[in-house]
């Protein structure tokens, strides 16, 4: 009701917006970045953490721009799950565990990653440093657990990295995303 008050201006049709609302989580993603009730906090991190899917993010925090915003990242992670799924990302081999201790272990589609983070709460922004790699990222509350996201581009040379070493080059659709959307976060979604 909430959306439909504020007319359709930059929405597309009502029946698209509705569609795509329709879903629950959606719905729930959109009034969290509407009201502001995602905010991230360092104890909102800790956990043991496995991928549920792509995650989306626009940057923008105007009403409107949220919630068309949520109707375009539906669409993306619908367009950017193919990638993820031959890159072999899978609920199986994709997840992080945060501590309290600032250290953390990860794994992306099998590739084992640790080391320390840090949290710096006023930019929601993730800094995990290993050995030999230094992963930047935000973190996002979603409705049934958190999204680490990254600048497009940032996204494209980690999964690039991540494709040479499993020899998959399969990254057109990052590629393409990348360059069509400024101010987009992608990433991964995940659930405890």
């Amino acid at each position: 009701m909430m959306l439909t008050s504020c007319g359709t201006s930059g929405l597309g049709s009502l029946g698209q917006l509705g569609q795509v609302l329709g879903n629950g989580e959606t719905m729930g993603n959109v009034l969290q970045s509407v009201l502001g009730l995602d905010k991230m906090t360092a104890a909102n991190l800790v956990g043991t953490w496995t991928y549920k899917g792509p995650g989306c993010a626009f940057t923008s925090k105007e009403l409107l721009a949220q919630a068309g915003g949520e109707v375009v990242a539906a669409d993306i992670k619908q367009r950017v799950k193919p990638t993820f799924d031959n890159l072999g990302i899978t609920s199986s081999n994709t997840r992080v565990t945060f501590k309290e201790d600032g250290t953390f272990s990860a794994s992306i589609a099998g590739k084992q990653f640790s080391g320390n983070y840090t949290f710096d709460a006023q930019n929601y922004k993730v800094t995990m440093k290993g050995l030999l790699l230094t992963i930047n990222c935000y973190a996002k509350r979603n409705a049934d657990g958190i999204g680490l996201l990254f600048e497009s581009s940032k996204l494209l040379t980690l999964l690039q990295t991540m494709s040479a070493l499993s020899g998959n080059t399969t990254l057109q659709t990052v590629g393409d995303l990348s360059k069509a959307y400024d101010g987009v976060r992608l990433g991964f979604d995940f659930r405890k």
